[in-house]
């Protein structure tokens, strides 16, 4: 015979023992577990910045292909893709404008977006450099400054010649720590401040969007899955 339950008294029915306990914070909170994402960057100084997240839940593998043509930085991660021993979940690809920034380079920035897009690739852009972003965390510009304006701003916020020394190896490793450790800066702050460019300019060709970043929607990503 099937074993019977015993009766709950009605007094009883509001007590803490019979009240069902509610599921961990863990158990419902949704990471990308196990999940490999690859970032494609054109510089060190951005994939030591990203590597430097404190992911938990995926895995992140940065690929540093040097400075060459936008296009052919997609071509490179198509490349790498396709010769992979492992499938990415999400492929990012990192990039700014050329610094000479005329019509040949302005082809080519648009062409690579364009062809990126078309693979599905989720692009990171700036224009005019990947600095705007670390400027970002202090102030907010809409003007159109050349690379060097953020190059002399972040040397006197982080007292260094950052023209000479940013891209040093052992600089750039220490970039997001910097960032975070400093009480001037704010990577919320960034966000909103990136999102703001973004919007007011989505319109415009993309060579024309300047000064912007989408930096902000790759920080966006890894934050999801960091240690809190």
């Amino acid at each position: 015979m099937p074993k019977k339950t015993k009766a709950i008294k009605k007094t009883d029915r509001k007590k803490a023992w019979l009240k069902k306990v509610k599921p961990s914070i863990y158990e419902i909170e949704t990471k990308d577990v196990n999940k490999t994402i690859l970032i494609v960057a054109e510089g060190q100084t951005e994939t030591l910045y990203f590597e430097s997240f404190p992911v938990l839940s995926l895995t992140v593998k940065t690929v540093n292909v040097g400075g060459q043509s936008k296009l052919k930085l997609i071509e490179a991660t198509e490349n790498i893709v396709n010769n992979a021993t492992v499938k990415f979940d999400s492929i990012w690809c990192v990039f700014d404008m050329d610094v000479r920034q005329e019509e040949k380079e302005f082809a080519d920035f648009d062409n690579a977006i364009e062809s990126g897009n078309s693979k599905s690739y989720k692009l990171a852009y700036s224009n005019d450099c990947f600095e705007l972003w670390f400027y970002l965390h202090y102030n907010f510009t809409d003007q159109k400054n050349h690379r060097i304006f953020y190059y002399r701003q972040l040397g006197n916020m982080w007292d260094c010649n950052y023209e000479k020394e940013g891209k040093k190896y052992d600089f750039c490793l220490k970039s997001y720590s910097r960032l975070e450790s400093d009480e001037n800066a704010s990577q919320e702050k960034a966000i909103e401040r990136a999102k703001k460019l973004y919007e007011n300019q989505k319109g415009l060709s993309f060579h024309e969007q300047n000064p912007i970043t989408l930096v902000y929607e790759l920080v966006e990503f890894l934050n999801k899955n960091c240690r809190p």
